[in-house]
């Protein structure tokens, strides 16, 4: 998939120049790559394009082939933030994270020496879940009296651009990048670490349109 990024305190700067942590971001990007129009297509039909499986927007899709790519990658999927038992379910949890080791000398301000690394989120979500999103790198990547179950010191969010919300077939109220964008204006004071903000772009090759059967709509991929 072809996409678009935003850097929120120097993160792509950070990330691009820092030979560790610029390994991590090569199969961020790699691994969207290769998340194809065509791969998308032959998924979403095998799928969802099927009774009782019917899904209206192709982010399940994304999810799934991205998260298989990821995994190849060494990706962690669904890391706990935090070891106690009463703050492991889902909603803090990451999506992906990744550890490094950075040289004693390149530790400040990224993270500690003995471990840091990225966290990544994947979000289609509600878009008032925007806020919470962005926070979640953040308690990934600063001390807490929490103990912690994994450490980080950048921050990935992956989203939908507004153009793939509309040829995607996705539901017009998730959170997309320009409004992800946004939000970092005024809560630039509370995210404190680096934050690359990446907008998935519309497919070039096909849109989905929406048609009803019975009671269920299904999502039907119409090639250009």
């Amino acid at each position: 998939m072809k996409f678009r990024t935003f850097s929120h305190r120097h993160a792509l700067q950070i990330l691009e120049n820092t030979k560790e942590y610029s390994e991590l971001l090569r199969e961020i990007f790699e691994s969207l790559e290769n998340v194809t129009e065509e791969r998308l297509i032959e998924h979403f039909q095998y799928n969802y394009e099927v009774p009782g499986k019917a899904k209206k927007s192709i982010s399940e899709s994304i999810n799934k082939l991205l998260k298989s790519e990821l995994v190849i990658a060494g990706w962690r999927v669904e890391a706990p933030i935090f070891r106690d038992a009463d703050f492991g379910e889902g909603k803090w949890r990451l999506d992906f994270a990744k550890s490094c080791k950075l040289p004693a000398s390149d530790s400040r301000p990224y993270g500690d020496a003995d471990q840091t690394g990225i966290s990544m989120e994947v979000a289609f979500n509600h878009s008032g879940s925007i806020a919470w999103n962005l926070l979640k790198p953040v308690l990934a990547s600063e001390l807490n009296h929490v103990e912690k179950a994994i450490q980080t010191s950048v921050g990935v969010v992956v989203t939908a651009t507004r153009a793939l919300q509309e040829a995607g077939g996705f539901d017009g109220a998730i959170g997309v990048y320009e409004d992800y964008v946004s939000h970092l204006i005024p809560l630039r004071d509370v995210l404190t670490v680096p934050i690359l903000i990446i907008g998935l772009e519309a497919p070039e090759t096909f849109v989905m349109r929406h048609e009803k059967r019975g009671t269920t709509t299904y999502g039907l991929i119409s090639k250009n």
